[in-house]
């Protein structure tokens, strides 16, 4: 990987403020996105900016062909059977709301983002080990007589991955299903739903380097056609009288009103982008990672481990709050990270933890940028 070459292609990373470059470590929250993003959506405006799957003149079609472009890339993208399991909504907590509409008994860990947690109205909670890890015997206690096992595969909050093909093999033995929150995964792995088994798979487009508004969720097509939408309307169905109405066919029944066309043609751009890339991106991500936990004496939070985290490096300065570090490292040198309780509110509070700073790195990102933010840190903890 080029990275001086990747780095050329996002806008914002050759601009200075004060004469410094950005040095964007907060991925994990929005990926920045290419100039071959900005200028997809721009075509859209610019040439078809009209109705899809609606009229029959030739921008109409031009703007289904290319929504149903971007549907055939994602179900490549992540090896799905079929181009209708791939269903678009606004990001991974419509996705799961969605779901949630149809199951009211649920499995989750106690490192679940709000996504997965507020949703869902009656669920037990998996807790982890002491060292934050996944606990498979707590998982085992709990998993029988649950319909559907719902658990974020890779954390926002520490980049650690769950052993999720044991996790699934052991839920359909107990004859639940599963769901996996991916926002965090799929950015940053090859991801082979049909490898895994699983029977839903939620992530959003602005985490891999699509624009904001794009949503996937990803259902098995036999579950799919037994769910209820969770938003009723325009496009959801075939015929309707003042009592009744029949809905259509997935994907169509779970995609209501006019879509963010703009954003998810934009999306197929970011797919072939990051494709070319995504051989080396998990090696890459793990060295940058490595690099901060050989070179950063800080306080960790959460899984304290390198080699099971991913693309995040999350900690705290002693005596100092994590709102106040990030606006200093803004300061210092133009460093974006993000402070606070990262939406896993539930799992600081049951820690007694009130925040925390996260660095996340992604295929733009190389040893100069973490080598700033720990030049940085080693100047905030000289201060006091």
């Amino acid at each position: 990987m080029n990275i001086n070459k990747i780095k050329e292609d996002f806008n914002i990373l050759n601009k200075k403020i004060n004469g410094k470059p950005y040095v964007y470590l907060d991925s994990a929250c929005m990926s920045l996105k290419p100039i071959l993003v900005v200028n997809k959506i721009i075509e859209y405006y610019a040439n078809y900016p009209t109705c899809g799957g609606r009229s029959n003149y030739k921008l109409a079609k031009d703007v289904t062909w290319n929504v149903e472009e971007t549907r055939r890339l994602v179900k490549k993208f992540i090896n799905a059977k079929y181009e209708e399991e791939i269903i678009f909504n606004r990001n991974t907590t419509e996705g799961i709301n969605l779901i949630a509409k149809n199951f009211d008994n649920v499995l989750i860990t106690d490192r679940e983002h709000n996504s997965n947690l507020i949703p869902w109205k009656n669920k037990i909670i998996v807790n982890s080990k002491k060292d934050f890890t996944f606990d498979f015997e707590a998982f085992q206690s709990k998993v029988k007589g649950v319909k559907l096992v719902s658990f974020v595969w890779t954390s926002n909050l520490d980049g650690y991955s769950l052993p999720v093909k044991e996790i699934i093999k052991i839920a359909h033995e107990n004859d639940s299903l599963v769901m996996l929150d991916a926002a965090q995964a799929v950015p940053h792995r090859e991801v082979n739903v049909n490898g895994l088994d699983v029977d839903f798979l939620v992530f959003s487009g602005h985490k891999m380097l699509g624009p904001t508004g794009t949503g996937i969720l990803y259902g098995k097509k036999d579950l799919l056609n037994k769910m209820k939408p969770l938003i009723l309307g325009g496009g959801t169905v075939y015929d309707s009288t003042y009592a009744s109405y029949k809905l259509e066919d997935i994907p169509k029944r779970f995609e209501a009103g006019l879509q963010d066309y703009s954003g998810i043609i934009g999306l197929s751009e970011a797919i072939r982008y990051l494709g070319k890339y995504l051989d080396d991106l998990e090696s890459h991500e793990k060295k940058l990672i490595k690099y901060l936990y050989d070179n950063l004496d800080v306080e960790h939070v959460g899984v304290n481990n390198y080699a099971l985290n991913s693309s995040i490096f999350n900690f705290n300065l002693k005596n100092r709050d994590s709102h106040e570090v990030a606006i200093m490292l803004d300061q210092m040198e133009n460093i974006c990270v993000r402070s606070g309780a990262h939406c896993v509110h539930s799992w600081f509070n049951k820690h007694n933890i009130k925040g925390s700073v996260r660095a996340s790195v992604y295929l733009y990102n190389d040893l100069n940028d973490v080598k700033i933010l720990i030049e940085c840190i080693d100047k905030l903890k000289k201060l006091g």
